[in-house]
């Protein structure tokens, strides 16, 4: 007669493998997850809300557990880990999770791919500047076809926090300044990564992250505070977040941040009342490394058993780091401090993704060393790359035409610091990507003339020194050649978690190096590679075209080229405004009037004394080699009811010498409101192809649903009254009409 330990592990084998249980049903999988839940001591409970890292080595390309943690695995003490990868790593380690500990309960490995995991992409910010959000999501896709292939099942991404602060750091992680542009950005990125079936063994479980406001840290300092109203909370700071939530979203992360004195990871209204309650969400949130942990120094726990209960009680399910739920849960459980119920439903949280992956049924799905050959770097995972870096190419300025370059030009001087630089390309959070897989700016140009032209290089300056030895040859290479590629910026690490800057000019002496390659008569083309807007008003006045590239990732160069020499028409738009002068910042084109607006005949309005309140680039700006004009607007009524809609139309042609695409922007105020509006709010958007001399029509539908706010008593509404309506090629120039909201 079989033991009754052994009949009870065959009844968890048959729970956790059974195949006539389709993963596809919701149904079965609570099922499961009730079943899986019932059979788990406390001690295994408690393992499942626990991540850890491993040693971490960005030099590598498999990693290690720290020691010990392989013991707890086979223990149930581990639910995730992060920082591990490789098939065959992974595949050890999920074996003892599923061979040696009790329950055999698989593990989800998480890792931050941002924009890529060996085939870096552009990044976040440089995508968001396609504004194409089918282009977005293909970029995701194939990250997640690369990663999955190693082993990970999780990603720590799209980071959706909006940002009106281009000192901030990591706002190179992020989609910009606008919450519909973001949230469209997010719900790409979410398709992408988890495609149309979450189970697959190619798709990878999204994070969106900082939950929630990150972005906006007082004097754009990284883990600052944040204090703003609810209604600009949730109508800017939270909308990007509900998109991707209701897009199937599987996770969140918890910011850094407190908001109004409450950190996140202790934020019970955050993590439970809006985001469970109001929002409905039934994945789980991960706490951002010890982010448990820093609520100790927040100054809202006296020590790390506090913080467990403060975390666990406002709905953060799993601790990244901290060892905060580790050490203290099952003491504070004890003591009637964090509840049996309160625990069951993170455990039950967790296991509903790991599910829904498809874990239970098949935990080495992720672990094909075979397919990691193939996928990893692959032909179609470069191509890709090639297609979105064009895409994320904004071009800022070209006088009378300048770019493209004639590709019969005889000599082309490449300067600057990171002309020839193969790390930098590949941006901050750039995983395991590898110089050595980069195409520089240098080396770009040269694939596209061959022998055709002579290409002189000289570096000039380094990034963020003050030597200015380098000066002489390079003036003596600008000198010789018939036009100047200057490729300025940041290096990779000046973005990115932790980097905020006080200052947004270029580093170094590289605007100076600038000033005396102009003093040679030569035309410059000025390359932007960096992170977030910066303050190039020398630039603007005195180069001949300017590119914005940000980080491109490993094929920047030759998409760089591709553009310069128009073999693509540069489509990318601004998806944040370019300040001149830091003390503008923040600036984002959808701010509030003020009772004083500026008024330039008045001195007691709003502006500054010794600067001009406009930006240098406005947000949504970009040129294209060709010209686009726009012309009859059209709106189907001028008044509708709250349950009619909106037709608005307009013609745009395709003016000038080249195809090209535009992306079509329409932005409303609500002229008179209970509570004070934007002076311009996105509402839709549509990239368009154009061959030269075309005209098309392009419609857009408002509704109800697009006029409504928080009004005075925070309700979600729409008011009647007079809206005005604009359609342009960026956020200032645009044709403009009036409607009527009607009761």
């Amino acid at each position: 007669m079989k033991s009754k330990s052994t009949v009870i592990l065959l009844f968890i084998f048959f729970l956790l493998t059974s195949k006539n249980l389709s993963p596809q049903s919701a149904k079965t999988i609570e099922q499961r997850v009730d079943s899986v839940l019932a059979l788990m001591t406390q001690e295994e409970k408690i393992g499942q809300l626990v991540q850890f890292t491993g040693d971490w080595d960005t030099g590598t390309h498999s990693t290690e557990p720290k020691a010990g943690k392989r013991e707890l695995v086979s223990e149930g003490k581990i639910g995730s880990f992060l920082n591990i990868f490789g098939a065959d790593m992974t595949r050890g380690l999920q074996k003892i999770a599923v061979e040696k500990s009790r329950l055999k309960i698989p593990l989800i490995f998480g890792l931050d791919v941002i924009h890529g995991f060996r085939t870096t992409f552009p990044v976040p910010i440089a995508e968001a500047s396609s504004w194409e959000p089918a282009l977005v999501e293909k970029s995701a896709r194939m990250q997640a076809i690369e990663v999955s292939a190693s082993g990970i099942n999780w990603t720590f991404n799209p980071m959706v926090d909006i940002a009106r602060d281009p000192r901030w750091g990591r706002i190179v992680e992020g989609s910009g300044e606008d919450p519909v542009l973001g949230a469209a950005m997010a719900v790409a990125r979410v398709k992408g990564y988890q495609g149309n079936d979450l189970s697959a063994n190619n798709t990878i479980a999204a994070c969106l992250k900082h939950f929630a406001g990150y972005g906006g840290a007082e004097g754009g300092r990284d883990y600052n505070t944040v204090d703003f109203s609810e209604r600009t909370f949730r109508e800017v700071y939270l909308k990007p977040f509900k998109a991707a939530v209701d897009a199937g979203a599987a996770t969140l992360m918890a910011s850094f941040n407190e908001i109004g004195g409450v950190p996140s990871s202790a934020n019970h209204q955050l993590l439970t009342k809006i985001l469970r309650d109001e929002w409905k969400f039934d994945g789980f949130v991960v706490s951002d490394w010890n982010s448990i942990g820093e609520l100790i120094p927040h100054g809202v726990a006296r020590d790390l058993k506090q913080a467990a209960e403060l975390a666990l009680n406002a709905g953060l399910d799993m601790d990244m780091e901290s060892n905060a739920y580790t050490k203290h849960l099952s003491e504070l459980l004890a003591e009637g401090k964090v509840s049996g119920k309160t625990l069951d439903e993170s455990v039950r949280r967790i296991l509903r993704i790991k599910f829904r992956l498809g874990l239970f049924d098949d935990p080495f799905k992720y672990c094909d060393a075979e397919r990691e050959k193939k996928t990893i770097l692959s032909k179609e995972m470069k191509d890709a790359a090639h297609e979105v870096a064009t895409k994320a190419i904004v071009l800022l300025k070209n006088e009378n035409g300048f770019l493209p370059l004639n590709k019969e030009t005889k000599k082309i001087a490449v300067i600057g610091p990171l002309a020839n630089s193969t790390a930098d390309p590949l941006g901050p959070w750039n995983q395991q990507g590898d110089a050595k897989d980069v195409v520089s700016v240098l080396q770009g140009i040269k694939n596209k003339c061959g022998d055709k032209a002579k290409i002189l290089y000289e570096e000039g300056c380094s990034i963020a020194g003050k030597e200015t030895d380098g000066f002489g040859k390079a003036i003596q290479a600008a000198k010789e050649a018939d036009v100047v590629v200057l490729v300025v910026g940041e290096s990779l690490d000046m973005s990115g978690e932790a980097r905020a800057r006080a200052t947004l000019d270029l580093p170094g002496v590289q605007e100076e190096l600038a000033k005396e390659i102009y003093k040679t008569g030569k035309p410059i083309v000025a390359v932007l590679m960096n992170g977030r807007p910066l303050t190039i008003n020398w630039l603007n006045e005195h180069a001949a075209a300017i590119l914005e590239t940000w980080f491109l990732g490993i094929r920047t160069g030759d998409a760089i080229a591709d553009v310069l020499f128009g073999d693509v028409n540069p489509s990318g738009k601004l998806p944040v405004t370019f300040p001149k002068y830091v003390g503008q910042v923040p600036m984002y084109y959808n701010h509030k009037n003020t009772g004083r607006p500026y008024d330039p005949k008045n001195n007691y309005t709003s502006y500054y004394a010794d600067y001009d309140n406009s930006p240098l680039y406005p947000f949504g700006y970009g040129l294209s080699y060709t010209k686009f004009v726009y012309d009859d607007l059209k709106l189907s009524s001028k008044k509708i009811s709250k349950t009619e809609s909106l037709k608005i139309s307009i013609e745009v042609k395709n003016n000038g010498s080249y195809d090209g695409e535009e992306v079509v922007q329409l932005y409303i105020r609500d002229l008179v409101g209970s509570v004070t509006r934007p002076v311009k709010e996105l509402k839709s958007f549509q990239k368009i192809f154009l061959k030269k001399d075309e005209t098309k029509k392009v419609e857009f539908t408002l509704t109800d649903e697009d006029l409504k706010f928080y009004n005075l008593d925070m309700n979600f509404v729409s008011e009647p009254g007079m809206f005005k309506v604009f359609v342009g090629t960026n956020s200032v120039e645009c044709l403009e009409d009036e409607f009527e909201l009607i009761n």
